[in-house]
């Protein structure tokens, strides 16, 4: 059975729940939640396992806080003997409009803490990552408490559908492969309104 380690970046703690920066942790949470699956306390991370169509996944929300987030990825990747190419970073991205997400092999950190530390553990920028855009709606100077906020009520529905369609990305790419994975969810748009999406 081919097997697949899921990391969700985000701080552990009420205080950053359901923040813009700990979107990772949610949209994880959500594909655990979707397959059955349920967490339960591990070293450097909550942890639970779920079996997708004959894959397995390890899916992991580090406790770390997320400047040390590659302490958690690097224990979980080789304590379970899963290849660099088969895991899957969830990560917020501010560069990105809150409408888009975008897949990616490799790429660089872009100034994003977690991706900083898990590029130093593993030595290498080369492991896939699904970035989930929350924008840069913010005035300047305020791009901390814009990341660690929460989000607006307008914006919801938007991140609710995204989620969901986040939650599909996770399952093709370990299914289908990176490459028709990246060419299905790069292209894709989400409505603000509903939340729907659509191919552009």
């Amino acid at each position: 059975m081919q097997r697949f380690l899921i990391i969700g970046l985000g701080n552990p703690g009420t205080e950053y729940a359901h923040t813009r920066h700990n979107i990772g942790f949610d949209v994880v949470e959500a594909f655990v939640s979707m397959h059955g699956g349920s967490f339960s306390s591990g070293r450097y991370a909550n942890v639970a396992t779920v079996k997708v169509k004959g894959r397995e996944f390890v899916c992991i929300c580090p406790t770390t806080y997320m400047n040390l987030s590659g302490q958690a990825f690097r224990y979980w990747m080789e304590k379970e003997n899963i290849p660099v190419e088969q895991t899957l970073t969830i990560v917020d991205d501010l560069a990105l409009p809150l409408n888009k997400i975008r897949l990616r092999g490799s790429g660089s950190d872009a100034g994003h803490n977690g991706l900083r530390d898990i590029q130093q553990m593993l030595g290498t920028d080369k492991y896939p990552k699904l970035r989930f855009g929350i924008g840069n709606n913010f005035p300047k100077g305020m791009q901390v408490e814009f990341v660690l906020g929460r989000w607006l009520p307008s914006e919801v529905p938007m991140v609710q559908a995204k989620i969901k369609y986040c939650c599909e990305v996770i399952s093709s790419f370990a299914l289908a492969g990176l490459a028709y994975t990246m060419n299905m969810a790069n292209r894709m748009e989400f409505n603000p309104e509903s939340g729907t999406s659509t191919p552009q």
